[in-house]
């Protein structure tokens, strides 16, 4: 049982929760609750070191059915749960607090999502998950996104990082990886309603910072910009809402098929 808050496990899963360049550097993030962490263990995550109090799970089936895992896994400790609350970056901790390696998922068929200085980790976090819910196939995020696997981003995705494939690049490397794909960008100016495009080809889609838009580089990148058609009188939509509005379209077209009137006669 750790009862120091001063233990060697606090003090990296703090410094892991603090920088990102500790969790680049440890390709590791940390994940927090009974949930998160136990999708990330049925997504066969690999848990590099857990902290939990046996009496604060036991509390609730859920944690009670985490908490029997949990003793059975190495690098799986149980502490007081002053000391998970030591270690943890949320005001009412769960009993649970985890480091996770970063998911090293291959890309798939589907869309292509830019995140393009994304800056609100709730933002990146939405965006995420309604990429994993939509069936994106590589989510790349450019220079200037928020950390996707900051603790902030990682309790907004809700286990996407371990469905979806994720990576940080530059945009050099994005140009070459997007080389093959339609790359739309979407903007309140843009020139196209998001509908009238055609989902169901090669298509990448962009997403710019929520205060000034596009960047240059993802400008020059994209081919055309598309917009969200508005009837009241607001300028623009919050980026991760946007985001998921086009990201649903995209799979609305892409399975239409399975929709068809003769398949709806049927429900």
């Amino acid at each position: 049982m750790i009862t120091s808050p001063a233990n060697q496990h606090i003090k990296w899963l703090r410094a892991l929760a603090a920088t990102a360049r500790e969790r680049r550097r440890e390709r590791s993030f940390v994940i927090e609750g009974v949930r998160l962490v136990t999708d990330a263990l049925a997504a066969g995550a690999e848990l590099r070191l857990a902290l939990y109090a046996p009496e604060q799970l036991a509390a609730t089936a859920a944690g009670a059915a985490l908490l029997t895992r949990l003793q059975t896994l190495p690098r799986c400790f149980p502490a007081t749960p002053a000391v998970v609350a030591a270690a943890a970056d949320t005001e009412q901790p769960q009993g649970v607090i985890a480091a996770v390696a970063w998911p090293e998922l291959p890309p798939r068929p589907g869309l292509r999502l830019v995140l393009d200085e994304i800056q609100d980790p709730g933002n990146v976090g939405t965006l995420l998950r309604s990429a994993a819910a939509a069936g994106v196939g590589l989510v790349l995020c450019a220079p200037g996104t928020a950390d996707p696997f900051s603790p902030k981003v990682a309790r907004a995705a809700m286990g996407a990082h371990f469905v979806v494939p994720l990576r940080l690049s530059g945009w050099e490397e994005m140009a070459a990886e997007l080389g093959h794909y339609t790359v739309y960008a979407a903007d309140s100016a843009g020139s196209q309603p998001y509908y009238a495009v055609d989902w169901r080809q090669l298509a990448a889609l962009i997403i710019g910072n929520e205060a000034h838009g596009l960047s240059a580089a993802a400008r020059a990148l994209a081919r055309q910009t598309i917009t969200i058609p508005m009837a009241g009188p607001i300028e623009s939509l919050n980026a991760g809402v946007a985001g998921s509005i086009i990201l649903f379209e995209a799979l609305r077209q892409r399975t239409a098929d399975a929709c068809a009137p003769s398949a709806r006669n049927n429900v």
